[in-house]
């Protein structure tokens, strides 16, 4: 591999020569949560967090959990476990490990409970270069290497200690990086707390749109209908999973998992026209409304945007001229909650194509109920259009991080002594 001049390889990879590999404990210090146990929780006291209360807004949610510990155990065993503020918390096990949050002076005061750590800069890193290397993929990969076994992802301090961070020879250049990444890192979060409300906005206006009573009375021009009546349903199948003839072909296969979409324009599943006939798979057209049947997704409902067939789990309802599928769409999503609670019983909930056709509902005229699917239509593609800009910020923020925490990308002069770090 030929190195470019100024650049060097190391065990974490190429960075630049005047960086320097050092060892994680170096330059942060780091403290494990005690293990506590059921017993010692009470109703009052400190409040102690573990992983469920890292969020992803890089905060702690402190509403998450409910459990403390008494004063007087905590002045008596665990007063050195009192998390101060600005330290930075990261989750060590379960499918959260090396989740990372800020704490704040408004959450304390915090006790850590185990499978939670949190570290300090130490004199040769400044804290913002620390935070974000420790919230970085970079810090995840050297785990993940580290760890072994178990179904569960779990590391400690004998792990960290083998972790090497490539650091920036001084701290003007520390910080720099961190400032930039900070600032991506808060663009990203003020389009989080903007999507976050548009939903929130789109939730009341269809608590608003499809209740059908206005002020105790119901609205004017609502009536009753039942969807089997209005509707015309049918479920599809699975081709044999043993017969590969049966598979890979060029119809897409939409399963009930396909649904949380909302909008589905592509599947990963694939069936051939061989499967189709030898099966009890049936084919759907562009815009037919979709509703799961069973398990975790049932009652979930979907719009294809594409031709394809469907599986058994997945039930398609075709309207008459006096409903519009969009606007069903949205009511059957209004009334999920409703139709679980009142046609399944305990476990995984189970619906069939005789429960939905048995379902009465309030809908207005055919114009109105466009007028609503259009207001909510609209809200809804102005929030995926938040999300593919979130995305692609994200994707750009990626990028930054990967010139910026190898050296790629040099926000300071090499050779520059300012800020020099001893």
């Amino acid at each position: 591999m030929e190195l470019k001049p100024g650049y060097k390889l190391t065990e974490v990879g190429v960075i630049p020569e005047d960086w320097q590999l050092t060892e994680l404990p170096q330059v942060i210090w780091y403290q494990e949560g005690p293990g506590l146990r059921k017993w010692q929780f009470t109703q009052k006291g400190l409040k102690v967090i573990n992983v469920t209360n890292l969020q992803d807004t890089g905060f702690l949610d402190l509403d998450k959990t409910d459990r403390y510990i008494s004063k007087e155990e905590f002045e008596r065993t665990y007063k050195h476990f009192l998390i101060d503020e600005n330290d930075f918390v990261m989750a060590s096990s379960g499918n959260s490990y090396c989740k990372t949050s800020l704490v704040r002076k408004c959450d304390l005061p915090l006790l850590m409970n185990t499978s939670v750590i949190r570290f300090k800069a130490l004199p040769g890193i400044t804290s913002g270069f620390m935070q974000i290397y420790l919230k970085s993929k970079y810090l995840k990969e050297q785990i993940d290497l580290l760890i072994t076994g178990g179904a569960q992802p779990n590391f400690g301090p004998a792990h960290l200690k083998k972790v090497f961070i490539p650091l920036p020879p001084n701290t003007e250049e520390q910080t720099a990086i961190a400032n930039t990444l900070g600032d991506a890192d808060a663009l990203i979060q003020s389009l989080i707390r903007l999507i976050t409300k548009k939903r929130q906005i789109k939730q009341g206006a269809m608590q608003t749109l499809l209740n059908p009573y206005e002020n105790g009375r119901l609205k004017e021009g609502w009536v009753v209908k039942k969807l089997g009546e209005s509707c015309e349903m049918y479920s599809g199948g699975t081709p044999n999973t043993s017969v590969t003839a049966y598979y890979g072909g060029d119809i897409q296969w939409i399963t009930s998992g396909d649904l949380n979409k909302g909008i589905i324009t592509e599947v990963k599943g694939r069936i051939t026209k061989m499967g189709l006939t030898n099966s009890s798979a049936k084919t759907i057209t562009r815009d037919t409304l979709l509703i799961a049947l069973y398990g975790a997704t049932s009652g979930v409902v979907a719009i294809s945007k594409i031709n394809a067939a469907i599986n058994q789990a997945v039930l398609a309802i075709i309207p008459d001229e006096s409903l519009k599928s969009v606007f069903l769409f949205y009511m059957l999503t209004y009334l999920k909650d409703w139709i679980i609670a009142t046609y399944t019983q305990g476990g995984q909930p189970n619906l069939s194509g005789n429960i939905l056709k048995s379902i009465e509902f309030y809908c207005p005229d055919v114009d109105e109920q466009a007028r609503i699917a259009t207001t909510l239509s609209d809200m809804d593609t102005e929030i995926a259009t938040l999300e593919a800009k979130l995305a692609k910020y994200r994707h750009i923020k990626q990028g930054m991080m990967q010139n910026l925490l190898t050296g790629r990308i040099r926000l300071a002069q090499p050779g520059s002594n300012a800020g020099a770090v001893a």
